[in-house]
């Protein structure tokens, strides 16, 4: 039998989102937890994959098994017109075998966003992320303002999950506020994972 792992699931166009992912898995791991991160194709406009079926780089593409043995999810994308990007909500339409299961119930969750403006969507994006997971009859944490770099931030971070401004080029790197509430989402996961394990 494998090991509790964490699956932090994204989409990232740019590595941005990407970029945060690996800091909520390094939260999750100070946490004391495994993670596991995982990644979506890209979608086409009639909505069929168009990446290869391994990618060239990065994480590899997440399986429904993958979503189903996890003991908590971090959910992450970027923001597309303030909502989730496709690929990821397409990915999530195809759980209904899960949800008619209640495989995910009672499963602590989180989610991340990136955004190329300030105030561009990240906090109506971390909220329609959340609403499929709310279905799925996940528990989904939020990040408290006892974390201080949420009162402190100059970029991105918001109660509702981790952000990211990353500037209209894609390129502004994670600040050290943006990095700490990457991490402390991950680590409060990680615990919360662990008092319902």
């Amino acid at each position: 039998m494998t090991s509790p792992y964490l699956l932090v699931l994204y989409y990232s166009r740019h590595g941005a989102t990407a970029e945060m992912a690996k800091h909520i898995a390094r939260g999750i791991e100070m946490g004391g937890m495994q993670a596991r991160l995982r990644t979506v194709p890209a979608v086409s406009t009639e909505c069929e994959a168009i990446a290869p079926s391994i990618p060239a780089e990065g994480a590899v593409f997440a399986t429904l098994d993958d979503l189903k043995n996890c003991a908590g999810l971090a959910l992450g994308s970027p923001t597309r017109f303030g909502n989730m990007a496709a690929p990821m909500k397409y990915f999530l339409d195809g759980t209904s075998s899960l949800w008619m299961t209640g495989e995910l119930v009672d499963k602590p969750a989180a989610v991340f966003t990136s955004t190329s403006s300030l105030h561009g969507g990240q906090e109506s994006t971390l909220l329609s992320m959340q609403l499929p997971l709310l279905h799925h009859g996940m528990l989904v944490l939020g990040i408290p303002y006892s974390e201080s770099a949420l009162v402190q931030t100059r970029g991105g971070g918001t109660p509702y999950g981790a952000s990211h401004h990353a500037d209209v080029d894609g390129k502004r790197p994670l600040d050290t506020h943006e990095i700490d509430l990457c991490r402390a989402l991950g680590r409060r996961l990680a615990g919360m994972a662990k008092k319902l394990g």
